[in-house]
């Protein structure tokens, strides 16, 4: 199966991967009703189609954070990405660098910082969680800083995480010991290809940012008891004080789906937020982010630059996005499908897909610059 556009990557995934990896990128919290309403929300948008313009010259560039780059996209953090290809990370990071697009990479990460570093061409922004041990967090920014990170993702919807039923009917979470590790080994083996690329020579197969303070203890049920042992309940909007004190570029501020919480950000002096309910993963029934976005956007205005992910799927989303008032959009499941049905080529070609999808939208909705791409190009505009 050839992949014929962004979303044939996610049935390639579901092949290719064991089902604990393929249900973790994929699904969402509890019922997963989020998780549908970004996608089925983004797609219900009508774009306003325009005709007898000359769009024979289009321009999709624009500038995020000082940084010229040929599309308005990024690709978003993804936790335990490496798993999904060999050294997973590092090809993708390659990937962002050919199409001249941000790669964030997370915390949470297979591959450590130095590691993509040493892979990448350009600087590239790093995501993190507010984690108890503020030294050990310090350090993680000290480590992007030396790296050359330029830019910092910091996420803010995840005090406590979600329940994610697929990761325990999956084996993914909630098979501790020995049982959880043969129930993983036989998915794995039961899908050779990958068995052989990851599973067998994509090793260390550990969390490369937080292998420190993990030490010997780097089965799957250690990260999550880690996860919920040491992410941080008790932040709050004066603990950006902190990271500011700590970290001297960009920054922006990841989880944002209130207006109110918006301005916070811009009163507080965030460069940026990413309007997100962390792709359905967190609160279910929140609203989609298509729906929180407009709001969001009219509320803080040019105080800082919006971000959106959630429910991308396409080029054609893109622009809805850019409509609705994001600047830029993170690219989250599309890029980690496209990882794991054809590793660093299945990602350059899916940026090649939404590159695509998007000058036809644009030349469509009589739009050549990506700053022309306003409410203006849309039929219908959500509301909360």
């Amino acid at each position: 199966m050839k992949a014929a556009s962004a979303l044939d990557y996610r049935e390639l995934a579901r092949r290719r991967l064991p089902p604990f990896l393929f249900e973790y990128i994929d699904g969402g919290s509890y019922a997963e009703v989020t998780l549908r309403r970004n996608v089925a929300d983004l797609e219900d948008i009508a774009l306003r189609q325009r005709v007898l313009n000359d769009v024979s010259a289009l321009d999709l560039s624009t500038t995020l954070f000082g940084h010229q780059q040929s599309l308005p996209v990024a690709l978003a953090p993804i936790g335990l990405a490496g798993m999904n290809a060999r050294r997973g990370e590092t090809q993708a990071v390659r990937a962002a660098n050919a199409a001249n697009v941000p790669f964030c990479l997370s915390t949470v990460s297979v591959c450590p910082i130095a590691e993509v570093a040493a892979a990448s061409s350009q600087p590239f922004w790093f995501q993190l969680y507010m984690i108890r041990d503020r030294a050990f967090m310090r350090d993680l920014l000290a480590q992007a800083k030396a790296a050359g990170c330029t830019t910092l993702v910091f996420t803010v919807d995840m005090p406590v995480p979600g329940s994610r039923y697929r990761d325990y009917h999956s084996g993914l979470a909630g098979a501790p010991g020995l049982l959880g590790d043969m129930r993983r080994w036989f998915q794995g083996a039961m899908h050779p290809d990958w068995a052989w690329d990851v599973g067998i020579n994509g090793k260390p197969h550990q969390l490369g940012n937080v292998a420190p303070v993990l030490k010997e203890n780097t089965g799957l049920e250690d990260f999550f008891a880690w996860m919920r042992n040491n992410f941080d309940p008790s932040v709050t909007w004066r603990d950006l004080d902190f990271i500011r004190e700590t970290w001297d570029g960009p920054l922006i501020i990841k989880g944002i789906l209130d207006e109110a919480d918006a301005r916070n950000a811009a009163d507080l002096g965030a460069d940026g937020i990413v309007v997100s309910n962390h792709g359905g993963r967190q609160l279910d029934g929140v609203p989609s982010t298509a729906r929180a976005l407009p709001v969001i956007a009219d509320a803080v205005g040019d105080r800082l630059t919006v971000l959106a992910d959630g429910g991308v799927r396409s080029g054609l989303d893109v622009v809805r996005m850019l409509a609705l008032g994001a600047k830029g959009v993170l690219l989250g499941r599309a890029w980690v499908y496209a990882l794991a049905g054809g590793g660093q080529e299945g990602v350059a070609h899916m940026l090649r897909l939404i590159e695509a999808e998007m000058r036809v939208a644009m030349a469509l909705t009589g739009c050549t610059r990506i700053q022309d791409i306003t409410r203006e190009a849309l039929v219908n505009i959500p509301r909360l």
